[in-house]
């Protein structure tokens, strides 16, 4: 199933631009592919496990020491780097203290699939246009009125979710969660947080005006 959702920024003439995208219905684990590769092979639902974990496993020495992988029929895996929290990136200014290899991490992997993977998932897929609508972040407040509903809930409360922060607004879990990243960087915002991932929590900013934002 899909629908055609409308682009967050117009083409040159500024007109809306509408895009498909498809309507998941769920998701897969190990378990289940095991399970459907054990019906139609030889194999055991425990040997193709064992053999899925020996192939991440694979990959990620080859990715660590610096390699891309292709694996052909899937795709091309590639690592990319990023900073470690807390740090901030060079500008290439002569007197600015240059990252290190400590500040530095693999911060995700990019996945260019092979053709014959997408050849395969269009020859199981049968499109059909649904009735169901995709949620948009609500407009009811401008970026200004979202803050000082941020900054009155944590003058009231210890901590702040995203969760806390989507119901306040309108906005989506996405955009909540850039938002709050962006308050939290903004000198005078109020905001900082405390923890990492799923653990993260916003709080009141406890530091002086003049202090550095956006280190925690």
């Amino acid at each position: 199933m899909y629908e055609m959702q409308e682009s967050n920024l117009p083409n040159e003439e500024g007109k809306r631009i509408l895009y498909p995208r498809i309507r998941l219905t769920g998701q897969d684990t190990l378990d289940d592919v095991a399970k459907y590769i054990s019906l139609t092979s030889t194999f055991s639902p425990g040997d193709i496990k064992g053999a899925v974990q020996a192939l991440v496993e694979a990959i990620a020495h080859s990715m660590g020491e610096g390699r891309s992988v292709k694996i052909d029929g899937l795709g091309i895996f590639t690592p990319t780097l990023g900073l470690r929290e807390g740090f901030e990136r060079e500008s290439g200014e002569p007197d600015e203290q240059r990252r290190n290899a400590m500040s530095i991490c693999i911060s995700g992997v990019r996945f260019k699939p092979d053709k014959t993977l997408l050849r395969e998932t269009a020859g199981q897929c049968t499109l059909e246009r649904t009735s169901w609508k995709f949620r948009k972040s609500s407009q009811r407040y401008t970026p200004q009125e979202r803050l000082k509903l941020a900054q009155d809930y944590l003058a009231e409360h210890s901590f702040m979710t995203v969760a806390d922060y989507e119901r306040l607004t309108g906005l989506l879990h996405t955009a909540a969660a850039c938002e709050l990243r962006m308050w939290r960087e903004t000198e005078g915002s109020g905001i900082s947080c405390h923890g990492r991932g799923s653990h993260r929590v916003y709080v009141a900013r406890q530091d002086s005006p003049t202090e550095e934002t956006g280190k925690e």
